[in-house]
C-alpha cells in the first residue's frame, strides 16, 4: 500500500488564540468561525494547550457563580495535547482517530503548529488513494 503523508490532507489554516485571550472575546470567535475546539499557542509558535466548547462553557459558569465576567484561555485549557507529526502515514492516523474516538489532531513539527487533520481529510486521502488488492 501507498504511504500517504498527513502533511498532504491537512489543513493549514488554524484559528488559534494566546493562553492571555479573554474568553468572552473567544466565545465570539468559536462562534463567528463555528469552530469547536482551537489551540493555544505561545509567543514562540509552540502549542501549549488546547480549548474546547465544553471547556467555554465551564468558564461561562464558574464566571456566572462567582459573578464575574471573563478569564483567559490559560485558566482553562488543557494541556498536554497530544498531537501528530505532518509526515505521519495518514492510515496509521486513521487507526488512532478509531481507537480514540477524536474528531481532529493537531499537527506539530518541531514543537511549532503546522496544521491541523480531521476525519474528514482522512476520508478523502482514502477517496483519492483506494487501497487495489
Amino acid at each position: 500500500m501507498r504511504s500517504v503523508k498527513v502533511k498532504d490532507y491537512m489543513s493549514t489554516r488554524v484559528i488559534t488564540f494566546r493562553p492571555e485571550t479573554n474568553v468572552v472575546e473567544a466565545m465570539r470567535a468559536f462562534l463567528d468561525h463555528n469552530i469547536s475546539e482551537a489551540p493555544v499557542i505561545s509567543e514562540d509558535g509552540r502549542v501549549v494547550g488546547i480549548l474546547s466548547e465544553a471547556d467555554l462553557m465551564r468558564a461561562v459558569i464558574q464566571d456566572s457563580y462567582y459573578d464575574e465576567a471573563g478569564g483567559i484561555f490559560g485558566d482553562f485549557m488543557k494541556s498536554p495535547v497530544e498531537t501528530i507529526n505532518s509526515y505521519d502515514d495518514i492510515y496509521s492516523v486513521a487507526e488512532k482517530f478509531i481507537a480514540d474516538g477524536r474528531r481532529r489532531y493537531l499537527v506539530v513539527d518541531d514543537g511549532h503548529l503546522v496544521g491541523q487533520v480531521s476525519r474528514s481529510d482522512v476520508l478523502r486521502a482514502a477517496e483519492d488513494f483506494p487501497q487495489r488488492r
